[in-house]
C-alpha cells in the first residue's frame, strides 16, 4: 500500500493535511514503526516533503451505516423504502415494526437488525398497545427467546419483560426533564407508573416521597424489583385501579404524573382532587396540538373551583402521522 513515511512528531499534522486534501486512503489503518508513521494515500501524484513507500497495512473494519445497507441483497429498493428502519432498543432487546407486505421476509429483517444492533433478541410488533394493562403482542424473529431484560437509563436499571408490560425508551429525555424539575421534599403521585421509569429516575436523583400506582400486576412486580435493583427507599408501590386506590391516598400531592396518553384525560377530575395548592400536574395525551389538553385541564380545574397556569408544553414523540404524544405541565392553585 502506497504510504507517506513521516517522523512520529509530524504524524498528526501530516494526517490532518492529507485528510483535508482528500488524499488519505481511509480504507487502511495508519501504522507506526520505530520512529516513523506510515499514512496510507490514494495517490502519489502530489508534492510531498516526505518519502512515499510501499508498506503492508491493516485494512479498516467497515460497519454498515444502517439496516437497509445489510438488506440491499434481500429486499428491493421499494421494499426497503416501505420498511420502517427505526426501532426501539430496550436493554438487550430490539422491537421492530414490519409492514404487512414484508412479513414473509421478517426472518431476514430480524437477522439484519440483530447484526446491526449487536443485541441478543429481535421482536416484531404484532399489535397496537391494547387492554387495561397496556401491552402489545410481540413475535420473536431473531436471536434468543428471552423477553426479560435490564434497560439502563440516566444512572438507573430497569428490569422488565417486554411481553408482559409496556415500556418506551423514547421517553428517556422526558423522564430526565421531569426529574430535573422536581424540588426537594416533594410528595409525588404517579397514577399510571408501569414498571416505574418516572419514579425510579426521580427517586434516584431527588430527595422525595413517591407513591406509584398501576393496575398491571406484572408492572408492579417489576417496579418492586427495580426499587430493590436501584436500592431505593422512597417509593411506595400499589397495584390497583387509581380510582379505587385514591380513596385511601393522601389528598395533598405536590406533583402528579399522568403518563397514560390515550386515557389520562378521563382521570383529570380525580387528579384535581388529589393535587396540593401550587402543585404541578405533568399531563400527557395524544393530540395534534396543545389546545385540547389545555382546555381539558382548565375544565377539570374549574369543576373543583381551582385554576391552572400552563408552565410548559412539549411534543414528546410522534405517535402517528399528524399526531403527537404531547406533554403539558400545569400549576394548580386554589
Amino acid at each position: 500500500m502506497k504510504s507517506v513515511k513521516v517522523p512520529l512528531k509530524e504524524l498528526n499534522n501530516t494526517r490532518k493535511k492529507l485528510m483535508e486534501k482528500q488524499l488519505m486512503n481511509m480504507d487502511y489503518k495508519i501504522k507506526t514503526q520505530d520512529d516513523y508513521g506510515f499514512i496510507p494515500i490514494n495517490t502519489q501524484d502530489f508534492k510531498c516533503d516526505y518519502e512515499i513507500v510501499d508498506v503492508e497495512l491493516e485494512a479498516m473494519k467497515r460497519y454498515p451505516k444502517n439496516i437497509s445497507e445489510l438488506l440491499k441483497d434481500d429486499l428491493t429498493s421499494k421494499e426497503i423504502e416501505d420498511l420502517k428502519t427505526s426501532f426501539d432498543i430496550i436493554g438487550d432487546i430490539v422491537i421492530v415494526e414490519i409492514p404487512e407486505n414484508l412479513e414473509e421476509k421478517k426472518s431476514k429483517i430480524g437477522k439484519a437488525t440483530l447484526e446491526f444492533t449487536k443485541r441478543k433478541s429481535v421482536y416484531m410488533k404484532k399489535s397496537a398497545i391494547h387492554g387495561t394493562i397496556r401491552i402489545r403482542d410481540l413475535e420473536l424473529i431473531a436471536g434468543e427467546n428471552n423477553p426479560v431484560t435490564v434497560h439502563k437509563e440516566h444512572g438507573t436499571r430497569l428490569k422488565l419483560n417486554v411481553e408482559e408490560v409496556y415500556f418506551s425508551p423514547r421517553l428517556a429525555t422526558e423522564r430526565k426533564r421531569v426529574s430535573d424539575s422536581v424540588k426537594e421534599n416533594e410528595n409525588i403521585l404517579d397514577m399510571f407508573c408501569g414498571i416505574g421509569p418516572f419514579p425510579t429516575v426521580i427517586a434516584k436523583n431527588n430527595n422525595v416521597k413517591i407513591t406509584a400506582v398501576d393496575i398491571n400486576e406484572n408492572a408492579i412486580k417489576y417496579l418492586n424489583e427495580n426499587i430493590r435493583l436501584n436500592k431505593l427507599h422512597n417509593i411506595k408501590s400499589i397495584c390497583g385501579d387509581i380510582r379505587e386506590v385514591s380513596k385511601n391516598l393522601n389528598k395533598n400531592y405536590d406533583r402528579i404524573i399522568m403518563n397514560l396518553p390515550g386515557l389520562a384525560y378521563d382521570f383529570l377530575d380525580l387528579a384535581m382532587t388529589l393535587i396540593a395548592n401550587n402543585g404541578i400536574i405533568n399531563y400527557y395525551e395524544f393530540s395534534d396540538s396543545y389546545g385540547q389538553g389545555i382546555e381539558r385541564l382548565q375544565k377539570a380545574a374549574k369543576k373543583e373551583n381551582k385554576k391552572v397556569e400552563i408552565l410548559n408544553t412539549r411534543k414528546v414523540k410522534s405517535s402517528s402521522p399528524g399526531m403527537w404524544h404531547v406533554a403539558i405541565d400545569a400549576k394548580v392553585t386554589f
